[in-house]
């Protein structure tokens, strides 16, 4: 198996045919919502065993892809190892890297759900494995293909807003009643709160649009009764180019503010609302091999806006048509990647660089200082 863990050339060797089974370890939300979908969306990918301990969501798989092969747990692969050639691991975040080390280790190239492991470290270590052992291993960060995401980076890149000085990113909810479960959990080996989950999103996203991190600034709390994990954070990066990025997650905004605000020399660019294609896979549907135009597109009136002197809210600026959202992109990669065609779409060093942000932000709303990287 060719493939890397760190970087994204995949080296030298035979180009491999597929279709690649896949075994996707998990079938909760990140399970049956986006992977499973998503692989058998892919061309040259079959979705061939589901890996849960729950009875619903065995019946659950076996009801949506009835050739599938359930397993109850991880280690169930490994002494056929030889029948799959992907492991997927959309589990809870404290099993990620025990379970993609065992899958590494069985000869299994791996895809991990964001985030990839609890600390930077550990991460690297993976990526170290991955490369020992000639594996991929690559890290599911879907929201690179988020439509809003595709169309300011296109801005970006084609000099369209001129030097950005400031973006602004915001991934807020209004859910003022803790739902529970290891996601709000304050043990940290669970590695939950918004920090690590929404912020691994827009962390990695800052990252792609700008570059490294010299210092990042964070503060962070827990606003709701009951909760255990942070549910209300602000990090601030400055890049090593000088760009800063202002970053917001929260569970507790009763107001949403715009999803990117991007400010630059030339204009700004200012889009509210979220990416459709999650709510898209929520409700039940799929893309298309062959119709990806079809999938991840909104209407014109919620395409942002670019402009300079006016705020969009009463008319300024001048709408800019929304790129279609295309997380199949990532699986194809992926694909593409596993018959040594392609590239690895993610790398864990790339995982590993976000990871080493959202530590300096959890020490830095700890003790109230800035963090040098």
């Amino acid at each position: 198996m060719t493939g890397t863990g760190t970087g994204t050339s995949l080296g030298e060797g035979p180009v491999r045919e597929g279709p690649f089974r896949v075994g996707l370890v998990g079938y909760g939300l990140a399970g049956s919502v986006f992977h499973a979908p998503l692989i058998a969306a892919t061309e040259g990918l079959t979705l061939d065993t589901v890996v849960t301990s729950n009875a619903d969501r065995q019946q659950q798989a076996r009801d949506e892809f009835p050739d599938v092969r359930i397993a109850a747990t991880p280690d169930e692969l490994w002494p056929r190892a030889d029948e799959l050639d992907l492991v997927v691991i959309a589990s809870p975040n404290k099993t990620h890297v025990p379970i993609a080390t065992a899958a590494l280790k069985a000869g299994l190239p791996v895809v991990v759900d964001k985030p990839i492991a609890g600390t930077a470290a550990d991460a690297r270590e993976l990526a170290a494995l991955a490369d020992e052992r000639g594996l991929l291993l690559s890290v599911f960060q879907n929201r690179r293909w988020d439509n809003d995401f595709l169309t300011l980076q296109k801005l970006v890149t084609e000099g369209g807003l001129g030097d950005v000085y400031r973006f602004e990113s915001r991934f807020e909810r209004w859910r003022p009643e803790p739902k529970g479960g290891w996601r709000e959990s304050g043990d940290p080996a669970e590695v939950g709160g918004l920090l690590y989950d929404l912020g691994s999103h827009v962390v990695d996203q800052a990252l792609v649009l700008f570059g490294p991190a010299a210092s990042v600034y964070a503060e962070s709390d827990v606003r709701r009764a009951g909760a255990e994990a942070d549910d209300d954070t602000f990090i601030a990066i400055t890049h090593t180019n000088g760009v800063r990025s202002h970053l917001y997650v929260s569970a507790t905004t009763a107001q949403l503010g715009p999803r990117f605000r991007t400010l630059g020399s030339k204009a700004g660019y200012v889009k509210y609302g979220l990416d459709p294609q999650e709510a898209a896979l929520r409700d039940g549907e799929r893309p298309v091999a062959g119709k990806e135009k079809e999938w991840g597109v909104e209407p014109e009136e919620l395409w942002g806006r670019v402009g300079s002197g006016e705020s969009p809210a009463t008319g300024g600026g001048t709408p800019v048509p929304t790129l279609p959202g295309a997380y199949p992109s990532y699986y194809a990669a992926v694909a593409a990647a596993l018959s040594g065609t392609g590239e690895n779409p993610v790398t864990a060093l790339e995982a590993a660089a976000a990871l080493d942000v959202l530590e300096g932000a959890r020490r830095s709303a700890r003790e109230n200082v800035t963090v040098t990287l």
